[in-house]
């Protein structure tokens, strides 16, 4: 009968995996330190964890080999306000789960990673010897964005262990709109003031591609090659 019939299970309100999760986590944990820490600390933050080109290029006290390393990680865990914060969890939220999902925690992690070092690395070589710092995660988050769009099944006769090419019309499109997108960011100079950019297009092109092309590679590392299941263009 009807009414004997249980209720089914409520679908729970995040579907993230605990991973994504974790590191939203640690983003809006490393934040709030940040601003709740004494004034004087939380500059010394910046100063020692922003990615600031000058300190590879001669112009700035580069200190020992921790102080050169340790901003190309240490940039993703800053963030110039709780808007520019949210925004980038919302887009990790988005992503993230795809890739988290496909390869497991610690591969999430390090894809995380390389896409932020590569971000870092677009923003060096654009921006050589500038005193302008880069924080936020966007760049590693632009990586995963480029990892979700190939690893989304495009056509519904897309076999769920195959991932869409570089060339093909989807991730394409969704590159260009990413470059020209980026690209007006820097014509316009949206968020490029102070000392510290909030918005970098050079380490969102960089993560991108380097997370586009990284797709690949962990899915070989995964135990599949990646097959053209979609017609490149």
């Amino acid at each position: 009968m009807a009414f004997l019939q249980s209720e089914p299970p409520r679908e729970p309100l995040l579907h993230a995996p605990a991973s994504v999760l974790l590191l939203i986590g640690l983003l809006v944990l490393a934040h709030v330190a940040r601003i709740l820490a004494p004034a004087g600390l939380s500059d010394e933050f910046l100063t020692r964890f922003a990615f600031v080109p000058a300190r590879y290029g001669g112009g700035f006290d580069t200190g020992g080999l921790f102080d050169l390393a340790a901003p190309f990680i240490g940039h993703m865990f800053l963030h110039a306000d709780f808007v520019h914060l949210g925004v980038n969890c919302v887009w990790l939220l988005a992503f993230g789960p795809i890739v988290a999902r496909r390869y497991g925690a610690v591969p999430f992690f390090l894809f995380f990673a390389f896409c932020g070092v590569a971000g870092a690395l677009a923003y060096l070589a654009f921006d050589w010897g500038s005193p302008a710092g880069v924080i936020g995660a966007s760049g590693a988050i632009s990586g995963l964005m480029a990892a979700g769009i190939r690893l989304y099944p495009w056509q519904s006769s897309h076999p769920s262990d195959t991932i869409a090419p570089v060339l093909s019309s989807p991730v394409l499109l969704f590159t260009g709109f990413w470059l020209v997108t980026n690209l007006l960011f820097g014509i316009a100079g949206i968020g490029v003031g102070g000392e510290i950019r909030q918005i970098a297009w050079q380490a969102h092109l960089g993560g991108y591609f380097v997370g586009l092309f990284l797709t690949g590679a962990f899915e070989a590392l995964r135990g599949r090659r990646p097959a053209k299941t979609l017609g490149a263009d």
